[in-house]
């Protein structure tokens, strides 16, 4: 061993480069902005076609879910966000509370989309159905936007579910400090990201009647 790797393992320092790691973290992120993006333009499209029939189709979602849905992910944003502030200044408990919570509301919208989907598919209304079959074709695209974007959604949810508890175990052992916030920072930017992609899904498909 060298005479500097004595030197920095004796000291205990370990090379971070926390610029190079929220680049990775923004260009991640603007990948995911394409995969939706893409959506979005498919979505466009098709409602542009089919005006009416998505018109009619958005008639059948739960405006009043959506809604609680809506306010469950912008309250999240919040809460990691203060939970980053607290941790910045040395507050660990508020941050572990601040992290908890999101986590909770996290799980929260899960369960409401839980239900939301049992209470389509229990109505018949979901891909292949017999239901589906009678519709017109502007339906059948519009509830076949409706279950792979929201269900692409609900799957980054769950990914942000399971990044989420991972930090705030490591801020419950110190592995995650004031001094060293690019990990929290990172899950922070991720879950703005779900939140924010929620924001376009809520109004394209629960307020288009």
């Amino acid at each position: 061993m060298s005479h500097n790797e004595q030197a920095v393992e004796s000291h205990g320092h370990v090379h971070r480069d926390d610029v190079g790691a929220k680049m990775g973290m923004w260009l991640f992120l603007f990948t995911e902005l394409l995969l939706f993006g893409g959506m979005f333009l498919i979505y466009a499209v098709y409602r542009f076609q089919y005006p009416e029939q998505f018109h009619f189709a958005g008639m059948e979602l739960n405006t009043t879910i959506g809604t609680i849905n809506t306010i469950i992910l912008l309250t999240s944003s919040l809460t990691v966000a203060l939970s980053i502030t607290a941790l910045q200044k040395g507050n660990k408990f508020l941050s572990i509370i601040m992290l908890t919570i999101t986590i909770g509301f996290a799980l929260f919208f899960m369960v409401n989309k839980y239900f939301e989907w049992s209470a389509k598919v229990s109505h018949g209304i979901y891909p292949g159905s017999e239901e589906m079959l009678n519709k017109q074709n502007g339906e059948i695209l519009f509830f076949g936007l409706y279950y792979v974007m929201t269900g692409l959604h609900g799957l980054h949810v769950l990914i942000g579910i399971v990044l989420l508890t991972f930090i705030l175990v490591m801020i419950i052992k110190d592995k995650i400090i004031s001094t060293d916030l690019v990990k929290l920072e990172n899950s922070g930017l991720y879950w703005h990201l779900v939140d924010l992609i929620w924001i376009f899904l809520f109004p394209l498909f629960y307020l288009i009647q």
